[in-house]
């Protein structure tokens, strides 16, 4: 099953995990109101199940509701990688000091649900899978058992991330 960004988001929500304020737009116009509640600066993401949205122009930042409909026209009904944008995301923008890449795929070949983690962010990580393969930890997980509280001390060891 693929996930759109929002969908994981809401999914994560309903199990208490906390999300930041944000809201979907199909239309630049939406994408302003959106911006308008959660007020200061925001991200404009493209909603497509495709990697590299960022780098194919699908991300951008806005400092103002204005600018937030003026990047949702830019984005909305652009082709990225053979998928048509419908819908965007507004969230809060960060002040980003580190990037990580965190995610959960079906890894078909060995038919497990699979932790991969980098240290490196996300913005490449398929680059970064073929040219630095050292630098992204793989991390099979049991299907019935889940994630283990051990497994997550490896992640965060691996990704240097402190223990307190």
């Amino acid at each position: 099953m693929k996930l759109q960004e929002y969908r994981s988001k809401e999914i994560l929500a309903r199990h208490g995990v906390p999300m930041l304020d944000g809201g979907t737009a199909t239309t630049p116009e939406e994408a302003r109101a959106a911006a308008e509640r959660i007020g200061g600066p925001v991200v404009v993401k493209a909603q497509v199940l495709v990697g590299g949205r960022g780098k194919a122009g699908g991300v951008k930042l806005a400092a103002s509701p204005d600018e937030a409909e003026e990047r949702a026209r830019e984005i909305i009904g652009v082709d990225i990688k053979g998928t048509t944008v419908k819908t965007v995301l507004v969230a809060p923008a960060a002040d980003i000091a580190h990037e990580y890449y965190l995610g959960l795929i079906l890894d078909r070949a060995s038919r497990a649900i699979t932790a991969i983690a980098s240290a490196e962010g996300g913005v490449e990580i398929e680059e970064t899978a073929k040219t630095k393969p050292e630098a992204i930890l793989r991390l099979p997980l049991h299907a019935l058992i889940g994630l283990q509280e051990h497994q997550v001390r490896r992640i965060g060891f691996f990704l240097g991330i402190p223990a307190d």
